[in-house]
């Protein structure tokens, strides 16, 4: 019997790595005889650098950067594993071998790190999260996978591109202030200190948003609100974003702002478009690559999945789905299990799954769902373990 444990984090309780420890340890308990595979993985979101961390035996680098409103604060990324195989994009049949890192943009740039009174578009900039990339391509990596999203930021990755050494000039050919109001007076760009280690490495960014740049649903009208824009804000932020798509076209870079994607992040994914030539693509499909799912799931009898909560959201780019529609291809039963599940959740059934549980054993404040999270996961998988048996055994 070989089970593949392949969750993603329980939100502010259990890390991925824990989750499927905890599910081993209830299923070895009923089933000692089994070859249990875990996987933990995420879907670009937070938490997946310590889950593709996990997942590969890698190493956490810990550095100081600037912060969205320009202090500095602690940041982090992660390396994954040395000889991680990598599928090529265009060609599924070729493997390659690279120095692989990934970078979660709200670790620098993120909403946690400015207070609500504080909280201004206009201002912050992604300058922090080009300091990941900098410091990652300064130590050879070959390969760098990029999280966005919980971003403070509407500059449209222009503090990231200045801190690659990309000067964003003003008419008087004075370098720009950071933030998404100053590119307003953006006139030109000049990326003759690029950072040269760009073009040996490739870029693939986690994106499960198609908003465009600018307009009704770009980058300032849907993401800005709730980064503190006020409606006059939301109007100067996307003129801002319109003026800096203008000159990077005329700096000889394909226009890509209307490209699904480009207003993620506040803009961000215009901006790692145009500097780093990435690619945008569902950060499940991947975490599931990188960590080469597709292969360990062959031959197993069952895969386990799971996240913090199941709901018909779960069918939009959550690492259960992504784990489901890979296990499905090889005609592998899944059952997922997640902290609460919601009403509507049975929709799952209808999509792949053969069974969701949640570990919940009664109604209780949040606080105590999330402290006993590691003992409830732990004998709730005892139980479904003893359930599976029972069912071979017919």
């Amino acid at each position: 019997m070989k089970i593949v444990i392949a969750p993603d984090s329980f939100k502010e309780s259990l890390s991925a790595m824990e989750v499927a420890n905890e599910i081993e340890g209830g299923f070895k308990s009923v089933m000692p005889d089994a070859e249990f595979i875990k996987v933990p993985v995420a879907d670009g979101g937070e938490g997946t650098v310590q889950s593709m961390v996990d997942a590969t035996q890698g190493e956490i680098i810990e550095l100081e950067v600037t912060g969205p409103l320009g202090n500095r604060v602690r940041a982090h990324y992660g390396i994954l594993g040395v000889g991680i195989p990598v599928d090529d994009i265009s060609d599924n049949t070729s493997h390659s071998r690279k120095r692989t890192a990934i970078i979660e943009m709200a670790s620098a740039s993120g909403l946690h790190h400015v207070g609500a009174q504080h909280r201004d578009p206009e201002i912050t900039t992604s300058y922090g999260t080009g300091e990941l990339i900098c410091d990652a391509l300064n130590r050879g990596i070959q390969r760098i996978l990029i999280g966005l999203g919980g971003s403070a930021t509407n500059d449209g990755g222009a503090g990231m591109a200045q801190a690659l050494g990309i000067h964003l000039l003003d008419v008087n050919n004075k370098v720009l202030s950071v933030g998404g109001a100053a590119l307003s007076r953006l006139h030109s760009i000049d990326l003759t200190d690029r950072h040269p280690l760009i073009e040996q490495c490739e870029f693939e960014v986690a994106c499960d948003v198609n908003n465009p740049l600018c307009g009704d649903t770009g980058a300032s009208s849907v993401f800005g609100p709730q980064k503190g824009a006020t409606p006059e804000m939301v109007v100067t932020l996307d003129n801002a974003l319109s003026q800096y798509a203008d000159v990077i076209v005329q700096s000889g870079i394909t226009d890509r702002r209307h490209s699904p994607g480009a207003g993620a992040a506040g803009g961000m994914g215009l901006g790692v478009m145009a500097f780093l030539n990435a690619s945008l693509r569902p950060g499940i499909d991947i975490v599931m690559q990188t960590v080469n799912l597709a292969e360990k799931l062959k031959g197993a009898d069952l895969v386990i999945t799971g996240e913090g909560r199941l709901d018909s959201q779960t069918l939009h780019g959550k690492t259960p789905m992504g784990v489901t529609r890979l296990a499905n291809a090889q005609n592998i039963p899944v059952i997922a299990i997640a902290g609460c599940v919601s009403d509507d959740a049975n929709v799952l059934l209808q999509h792949g799954m053969k069974a969701i549980f949640s570990i919940t054993p009664r109604a209780m404040p949040l606080e105590d769902v999330l402290a006993n999270a590691k003992h409830n996961l732990y004998t709730s998988s005892q139980n479904i373990a003893a359930l599976y048996a029972m069912n071979l055994s017919d």
